[in-house]
């Protein structure tokens, strides 16, 4: 297919969408990048030519890039082939800026929203026919240059033609992986993500409270589990837990009524202690844990100790378990069951309310979130069968694809190059 993608209009110059305009001026496409203000948009620049770990191949593509204000350059989108919005996310503000850009658009041109979280039909309530047919949501991941996962979300009136040019363009062009979602809450991975978080915290807090440290809680959760290095604390250190308080209020409400991860939408009393206190993570020094630079010169990591709220030198901790631990009749197993396995369990019940097969949902965990496999991918290591003896054993709900799975009499959610359907068929995954 022929990209009929040539030039791109960047509305909004932090830091998605510098990263955004940076990687295509990086392929070679014409860009226009906008913001409120002439400073704000010279800041965006310069964040692309000037950051630690350059945005460009050769900083002489960034002769693709002409930068502007809202004000005195908005019109110039009617040259440009696709938009998108990549500014705060906040309904009103990305509102005006639709009902701007439809007012200058050109009608062959497409338009996106760079959103994270918020739905598109929220977005574009009450926006005219003509944006509702060319509009979607490009989900990019950060750092744009690095994360491979963009997912894009139609609208109820998306043209089928709007999703197959900016697919084609994504994938062949700026060489992503291509995640195709619903329109729902948070979408396909940051819906998973958050809730493996938040259900984390709870469930964290319980663990600590029956002897285990915060070192030993990561350390369960992240190679064991085929997760990054991070574990969870250390992740949400890196999110900060500002954004998951916000995170936490879009989804109490957005989400379902009858979903499992509305008892986990808020933090937890320790979590919103440090919340209130700006102990957020990375971004204030310190969250969970920090970096303690000596008189020395040495730097010294410490944890958080939330029980008595001091710091103490972080104690490295290495389990030598699998992901089969998630199983075990053991502290750790339960600890494994209670945080990862239900994110599992969640993940497996969600179809087809977030994406309409297994693999868009175990690509967009392993793109990302960096997860070495998806949940489906992981509950046919551990043993589909086993889970669900699990599930009736505790009295828990046996999830929804895990049904179709004992259903169709089948061992696996995945048999070669093949998936299994809602239907209890197996299919070619799309290439």
């Amino acid at each position: 297919m022929n990209n009929n993608i040539k030039s791109i209009a960047v509305i909004g110059s932090g830091t998605m969408g510098s990263g955004i305009a940076a990687l295509a001026a990086d392929k070679d496409c014409k860009v226009l990048l906008l913001d409120i203000s002439a400073e704000a948009v010279e800041k965006g620049k310069d964040r692309i030519v000037n950051e630690r770990n350059p945005m460009l191949s050769n900083p002489e593509k960034i002769k693709n890039i002409e930068i502007g204000t809202f004000e005195n350059d908005f019109h110039k989108i009617a040259d440009y082939d696709w938009i998108c919005e990549a500014v705060v996310e906040k309904v009103d503000i990305k509102k005006d800026i639709f009902s701007k850009i439809e007012k200058y658009r050109s009608d062959s041109s497409f338009v996106s929203s760079n959103t994270s979280g918020i739905t598109l039909k929220d977005i574009t309530a009450g926006m005219p026919e003509r944006l509702l047919k060319d509009i979607c949501i490009t989900h990019f991941f950060n750092p744009v240059k690095i994360m491979k996962l963009c997912e894009l979300i139609p609208g109820e009136q998306t043209s089928i033609n709007v999703i197959r040019e900016i697919s084609n363009f994504l994938s062949t062009v700026m060489e992503k992986g291509v995640v195709h979602g619903k329109d729902t809450v948070n979408f396909i991975g940051n819906r998973i993500g958050c809730y493996f978080m938040l259900k984390g915290l709870h469930e964290g807090k319980a663990a600590r409270s029956s002897g285990f440290s915060i070192e030993q809680i990561d350390a369960l959760l992240s190679k064991p589990m085929g997760l990054p290095p991070t574990g969870l604390y250390g992740l949400i250190d890196l999110i900060g837990l500002d954004v998951m308080h916000s995170v936490g209020k879009n989804l109490e409400l957005n989400l379902p009524k009858n979903d499992v991860g509305l008892a986990f939408v808020k933090l937890p009393q320790d979590e919103t202690a440090m919340f209130s206190n700006n102990q957020l993570g990375r971004k204030t020094g310190g969250g969970f844990y920090r970096v303690k630079k000596l008189e020395t010169g040495e730097k010294l990591k410490e944890t958080f100790n939330l029980n008595n709220k001091e710091w103490q030198a972080f104690k490295k901790v290495t389990i030598e378990k699998n992901l089969s631990v998630i199983l075990e009749d053991s502290t750790e197993g339960k600890l494994a069951w209670n945080i990862m396995g239900a994110t599992l369990l969640y993940a497996a019940d969600l179809i087809p309310e977030i994406a309409d097969n297994i693999f868009n949902i175990d690509r967009a965990m392993r793109w990302g979130f960096a997860w070495q496999k998806g949940p489906f991918e992981m509950l046919d290591d551990i043993g589909p069968s086993l889970v669900i003896d699990r599930c009736l054993k505790e009295g828990v709900k046996v999830p929804k694809m895990l049904q179709v799975l004992n259903e169709s009499n089948n061992a696996k959610f995945y048999n070669n190059d093949q998936y299994l359907d809602i239907t209890g068929i197996y299919k070619n995954i799309d290439s």
